[in-house]
C-alpha cells in the first residue's frame, strides 16, 4: 500500500540526476522489537513509537509495535519526493518519534448526511494518487455532455503553468541558470528548439481529434519570463532572431507557432488577456479571455476596438471566497458596460465563472460551485433588464433546493 502510494505510476525515473551509488537508497528494513499485535486492535495505551534513520544505502525503521511501523510509514513517505529529473530523492533523517496525546480523531457526522461506505473508506486512506485521464473517461465526459447540451472545451495551458510537462517529456522545458550556472530548475516551455513545436504538434493533433468543439484553448498567462531571461541558449536565439532584450518578443514567437498549428487543424484559438496585452500577433477569430479586474472596462473597449471576440471572466472568480451571499455581486455585473460600438460590444461572445484548484478538490467543488455559478448563468442568459436582486434570490434557493435533491 505504501509503495503505491509514495511511486504512484512513477515506478522509474525519467532522467538522471547522477546521484553517487553510496548515496543510493537501497531498500527500507523495518523491525519489530516487542510483540508486533499484528491481530489485535488498536487502543487507547497501543505503544505507537518508533525510531527512523533515513541514510543510504538501508534506512532502518524500528518499533516495539506494529502501530510504531505504521506512523513510521506514514513519515517515511512524506520524506519521499521526485526532483526535475523524475529521480526519487529521500531527505536524509534519524527521527525518534511519539505521539504526545493518545487520543487524535476525527468526527464525520453520518447521521445528518448519509455517508456511502466508499467515501468513508476514503476518508480513511483508501485513496489513489494515480490520477490520469484515460482516452475513455474524456469520451464518457464529451458524450454526457453533448446528451444535455453543454460543450466541453479543452485548455493545454503553455508556455508557462507547465512543470508536469517535464515528467514526461524531455526537455520540453527551459533549464533556468543562475549566476550563468544551472539552477537545478525549469521554467516554462523552452521555446527554442524544433523539438518543442514537434511534440506540441503531435499533441495538438491528438486533441484536435478528441474534442469535437471548434475552440483549443491556449493559455498563455503568467509566464515566468525570468527563467528565460537566465537562460543564455535563449539569450543567443533572441539575438538572432533580432529581438534584442525585448522577452515579449521571444514570447510573441511561441505564441505565434502555436496558434498557426491550431489554425491548420481548422480549429480556433482562446487566449488569456496577457497574450494580447504583450502584443502577440493574434490570428484573426482568435479569442480573447480577460481575467483581470484592473481596468476592465477600458480592456474590454481596447480588445474588441482591436477586432477579437472576448470572454469575460474577471468578475466571476468563484474560488475567491468572500463573506456572505457573494452570489448578488456576480448577478450584478453587466458585460456591456464599458464605452464602444455596436459591432465591439457584439464581439463579447460570452462570459465564463472560473473555479481555480489551489484551494478545491473533489471534496469541496460542488459547495463552491453552486449556486454561486447559478447567478452567473442566469446574467448570461436573461436580458439586461433583468436585475431585480429579491426576485433572483427567490428563484436561487428553490434552484439550490432542486439541485440539492
Amino acid at each position: 500500500r505504501y509503495y503505491d502510494y509514495i511511486f504512484g505510476f512513477y515506478k522509474w525515473p525519467l532522467g538522471s540526476n547522477k546521484v553517487p551509488s553510496a548515496m543510493e537508497l537501497q531498500k527500507l528494513e523495518v523491525s519489530v522489537i516487542k510483540n508486533p499485535q499484528c491481530d489485535s486492535f488498536p487502543n487507547i495505551t497501543s505503544d505507537e513509537s518508533y525510531n527512523l534513520l533515513v541514510k543510504g544505502p538501508v534506512a532502518t525503521l524500528t518499533a516495539n509495535r506494529v502501530w510504531g511501523v505504521l506512523r513510521g510509514l506514514e513519515t517515511f513517505s512524506q520524506l519521499i519526493y521526485q526532483d526535475s529529473y523524475g529521480t526519487f530523492i529521500a531527505n536524509e533523517s534519524n527521527i525518534v518519534d511519539s505521539p504526545r496525546f493518545p487520543h487524535r480523531g476525527v468526527l464525520i457526522d453520518t447521521s445528518r448526511h448519509f455517508l456511502p461506505v466508499k467515501t468513508i473508506l476514503k476518508t480513511l486512506g483508501s485513496y489513489s494518487l494515480s490520477h490520469v485521464y484515460t482516452p475513455n473517461d474524456v469520451r464518457t465526459v464529451i458524450e454526457y455532455a453533448r446528451l444535455r447540451g453543454i460543450r466541453i472545451l479543452p485548455e493545454f495551458d503553455s508556455p508557462g503553468h507547465t512543470a508536469s510537462w517535464g515528467k514526461g517529456q524531455k526537455d520540453i522545458l527551459t533549464p533556468c541558470y543562475y549566476a550563468r550556472e544551472p539552477s537545478g530548475t525549469f521554467g516554462p516551455i523552452n521555446p527554442i528548439l524544433n523539438s518543442t513545436y514537434s511534440f506540441l504538434s503531435k499533441l495538438f493533433k491528438e486533441i484536435s481529434t478528441v474534442f469535437p468543439d471548434e475552440f483549443i484553448h491556449l493559455g498563455g498567462d503568467e509566464v515566468n519570463f525570468g527563467c528565460w531571461e537566465s537562460n543564455l541558449a535563449v539569450q543567443h536565439f533572441m539575438r538572432n532572431k533580432g529581438f534584442g532584450k525585448k522577452i515579449e518578443k521571444l514570447e510573441s514567437f511561441y505564441m505565434q507557432r502555436v496558434l498557426d498549428m491550431i489554425s491548420a487543424m481548422n480549429k480556433r484559438s482562446i487566449v488569456w488577456q496577457e497574450v494580447y496585452d504583450d502584443e502577440v500577433k493574434l490570428t484573426q477569430g482568435t479569442v480573447v479571455q480577460v481575467w483581470k479586474m484592473g481596468n476592465l472596462h477600458m480592456k474590454l473597449s481596447k480588445v474588441t476596438a482591436d477586432g477579437f471576440p472576448v470572454i469575460i471572466s474577471a468578475p466571476w472568480y468563484l474560488d475567491v471566497i468572500n463573506y456572505g451571499e457573494d452570489w448578488k455581486q456576480y448577478y450584478s455585473v453587466e458585460p456591456l458596460r464599458f464605452a464602444g460600438t455596436p459591432e465591439q460590444k457584439q464581439l463579447v461572445i460570452g462570459g465564463e465563472a472560473c473555479l481555480w484548484g489551489e484551494y478545491v478538490d473533489a471534496t469541496n467543488l460542488t459547495p463552491r460551485l453552486w449556486p454561486r455559478a447559478s447567478a452567473v448563468g442566469e446574467r448570461l442568459w436573461s436580458h439586461q433588464e433583468v436585475t431585480d436582486l429579491e426576485d433572483a434570490y427567490r428563484r436561487l434557493t428553490r434552484h439550490r433546493c432542486r439541485m440539492v435533491k
